[in-house]
């Protein structure tokens, strides 16, 4: 059974590139869970960190055999909430666009921009069609307590920052690094959209915490973008990251109400298909997701 607006919180965390595990995670238990929208990136981690249920999904699988196309995000998703998930954080592995930015740096991303063009976008589809608002694409009440908890962490942040969504798996040209640039992107990465756009829709509070690699391949001052290069970072980052990880989920495990930033009724207007016209093996597909508000 999926939770409820205003329920008490159950963190999910989606492990990105050198991220495959939670440190002081008790009670855990890999848990297979099935999906309508086909087979997630593997089972999901159900434990407790500091008294909060904690759910963690890696992205890639736990070997990373699944590139970024291949990642079917809408079971993930559909997964994590089905798990009982009301609140997802992102770890994700970035290039810097800015020199500002530079590799060992983390970024609170608060914006997207979506280059990607081979996924599922979106859990609706002919039969019941759902705009949801994206405007503001991430929780502004995950943001601070991430920003908080990167404080308490000694880790040095930035907060706010647009993500451009590549489709990968290669790594961009100069020219398209170049481009994404002149349109004023902070980091680049493969892997958080749709993701964000699967989490608004499934009513699930989302953040970012990008973790920068590299320079992408823009700077002159230094070497093209290669694995073993962002490979070296993200073990250089990882305590970091699992410190962050520490010092946040006490604090989202805090909230007691619906959260204020909208996320968790979504879908209370987005919905324009009328009941009537709805296709009944989709809103089948559809109970996790948006039970909250197909099944009134």
């Amino acid at each position: 059974m999926t939770a409820k607006p205003g329920t008490p919180p159950v963190i999910g965390i989606l492990g990105g590139s050198g991220l495959y595990d939670i440190d002081g995670l008790e009670e855990r238990r890999w848990r297979k869970i099935e999906s309508p929208f086909g087979t997630p990136s593997d089972e999901i981690m159900e434990g407790v960190l500091d008294g909060q249920a904690v759910l963690f999904m890696p992205r890639h699988g736990r070997n990373h055999h699944l590139p970024p196309s291949a990642v079917n995000y809408r079971a993930n998703i559909d997964a994590l909430k089905r798990a009982g998930a009301t609140e997802l954080l992102s770890l994700s592995a970035v290039g810097s666009l800015k020199e500002e930015l530079p590799p060992g740096h983390f970024v609170i991303v608060d914006q997207f921009i979506d280059r990607t063009f081979s996924r599922k976008k979106s859990f609706f589809d002919e039969g019941c069609v759902a705009h949801v608002a994206l405007g503001d694409p991430v929780c502004t009440r995950m943001g601070d307590a991430l920003e908080a908890a990167a404080a308490a962490s000694g880790v040095t942040v930035t907060r706010g920052g647009t993500y451009l969504a590549m489709e990968g798996p290669q790594f961009s040209t100069r020219a398209e690094s170049q481009l994404y640039r002149a349109w004023g992107c902070d980091v680049i990465g493969m892997t958080n959209m749709p993701e964000a756009k699967l989490a608004r829709e499934a009513e699930l509070c989302y953040a970012t915490v990008a973790m920068v690699t590299d320079y992408d391949c823009w700077h002159e001052g230094h070497n093209d973008v290669t694995v073993d290069a962002v490979i070296k970072v993200l073990h250089e980052n990882a305590a970091k990251a699992r410190s962050i990880i520490k010092n946040i989920v006490p604090a989202l495990g805090k909230r007691t109400q619906t959260c204020h930033a909208g996320c968790q009724t979504a879908l209370d207007v987005a919905i324009v298909t009328p009941p009537e016209k709805r296709d009944p093996q989709l809103i089948s597909m559809l109970d996790a997701v948006a039970g909250r508000v197909l099944n009134k």
